[in-house]
């Protein structure tokens, strides 16, 4: 009751509800900020929306391409990397199989001076052989006239004679070591 009298004493009008003016010029001025905002401002909140998302979608699609991009880089590097690995394996059985021709190369030649020296030692032994036999046979010689001249008492001066002798006794001495040799 007191809110009617409260109503009453104002004037007939409700105090909760706006004058009928006010309401009229508040849609109008609602419609007219709809209109500018529908007409002006949302267009551009639009654009502005569709451009950040074209940005971003292109910036994935950077993205993604720059992954593919990447992707194809590392297959390329490991295809050179497994390459290089190849061609390292390759040089090294190269280079393997070169060392070990080098070194058969080298053992051979090892042999072959080695046979060499093996040859000219043998022929310098033959040699001072030959010579120590022939001054034995000399000195053997000149030994058995000395002792012939005592035994038999004659000299064997004369070189014919001398000479007979000497290839007697080594003829004599060649048969007696021969048998010993065998």
């Amino acid at each position: 009751m007191v809110n009617s009298l409260v109503v009453a004493a104002e004037g007939g009008q409700n105090p909760v509800l706006p004058h009928t003016s006010e309401i009229i010029i508040g849609l109008v001025a609602f419609l007219l900020l709809f209109f500018i905002i529908k007409k002006f401002v949302s267009p551009k909140f639009e654009a502005l929306y569709a451009e950040r998302a074209a940005k971003i979608e292109g910036g994935i699609e950077k993205a993604e391409q720059a992954q593919a991009q990447a992707q194809e880089t590392l297959e390329q590097y490991k295809a050179q990397l497994a390459e290089a690995r190849a061609e390292a394996a390759r040089i090294r059985d190269d280079a393997r199989i070169e060392g070990e021709q080098i070194i058969s190369e080298l053992r051979a030649k090892a042999q072959e001076e080695s046979a060499r020296i093996v040859a000219q030692g043998q022929t310098q032994l033959e040699t001072q052989r030959a010579q120590i036999v022939a001054e034995l046979r000399g000195e053997l010689g000149r030994l058995a006239i000395d002792l012939a001249d005592r035994v038999v008492g004659e000299s064997l001066e004369d070189e014919v004679r001398r000479k007979g002798t000497v290839d007697r006794f080594l003829a004599d001495l060649d048969d007696t070591s021969a048998p010993a040799a065998k």
